[in-house]
């Protein structure tokens, strides 16, 4: 995942109310009062400001239906819908494999395959299965054109602004699924489709010192950040996960960031610039597209 030029300011006005525990750094994310393009487009696009869509607005997307079974009950984990899926086991994916080992530290590996390994893999994997698999960052554009359908663009996307999608991007896995703290070259829409994921984000300045800090330690000078295998694994991975997901409160001298937790058919935008953290949570599937766009 790319990044880009930082130049807009965080705007005091935005600022809403603490959470709730009062040594938390981390503030609640604004949300949209409703569904309608021309509130989207003043109330975050245009002031490049982060902000949650109304909540299940995205849960009649295609995907979100097909590509899953929900028990009826509300109490049992959201599991693939194979029988739809199988149909697409010969395309590849991008696959991140991850092993934790006896000493806590995470092995990294990034490696293309048939979606039918991952589909088996998910079959087969438990809560205590120690090896993981994510499919992550897989472009709409390499996958079946039946399985893109099912991605319809929303408006959001190509009438807020220039209508430019730069890439559009799926993710799917079992929690504990992870991205680093980073950055984007272009607004993002991130739609949740299974399962929960926590976001936190960084206005740019404050993940820009964050990242400036983390860099220093490690000797480095680097000014831009990816979705890299160094942050994936070893020091980095750990400084940027204490930095950002650690137990400092505001006091101590942690930056003022943003929260939301997503669940399925909940949409979130992240403005050009501002540095955020995912992290796959609860049981059964986890599964996220995101529009990159202008």
């Amino acid at each position: 995942m790319v990044v880009g030029h930082i130049s807009r300011r965080f705007q005091p006005s935005f600022v809403p109310r603490l959470c709730s525990s009062s040594a938390s750094a981390w503030l609640p994310v604004k949300e949209l009062p409703d569904g309608q393009l021309k509130t989207f487009r003043r109330e975050a696009f245009i002031p490049s400001k982060p902000i949650l869509l109304p909540r299940k607005h995205f849960l009649k997307l295609p995907a979100a239906q097909k590509w899953f079974v929900r028990p009826q009950d509300g109490t049992s984990e959201v599991t693939f819908n194979r029988s739809y899926l199988e149909q697409f086991e010969d395309s590849i994916v991008p696959l991140e494999f991850t092993r934790l080992d006896s000493g806590d530290k995470n092995t990294f590996n990034r490696a293309e395959a048939p979606l039918q390994i991952f589909l088996q893999w998910i079959h087969l994997a438990t809560p205590l299965t120690a090896d993981r698999l994510y499919l992550a960052q897989a472009s709409l554009s390499s996958l079946p054109k039946a399985l893109a359908d099912d991605l319809p663009t929303p408006e959001f996307v190509s009438k807020a602004g220039s209508g430019d999608i730069y890439d559009t991007n799926v993710w799917m896995g079992i929690p504990p699924t992870y991205t680093p703290l980073h950055r984007d070259p272009n607004p993002n829409l991130f739609v949740q489709l299974a399962g929960a994921k926590v976001v936190r984000i960084l206005e740019p300045e404050a993940g820009e010192r964050i990242f400036a800090r983390v860099q220093n330690i490690l000797g480095r000078s680097d000014s831009a950040a990816f979705r890299g295998d160094s942050m994936m694994k070893g020091r980095e991975k750990e400084l940027l996960d204490t930095e950002v997901w650690g137990g400092a409160s505001q006091a101590e001298g942690r930056e003022v960031g943003y929260e939301v937790s997503v669940e399925a058919g909940d949409g979130l935008f992240i403005p050009k610039g501002w540095w955020h953290s995912i992290k796959g949570v609860g049981k059964g599937i986890t599964a996220s597209v995101n529009w990159w766009f202008r």
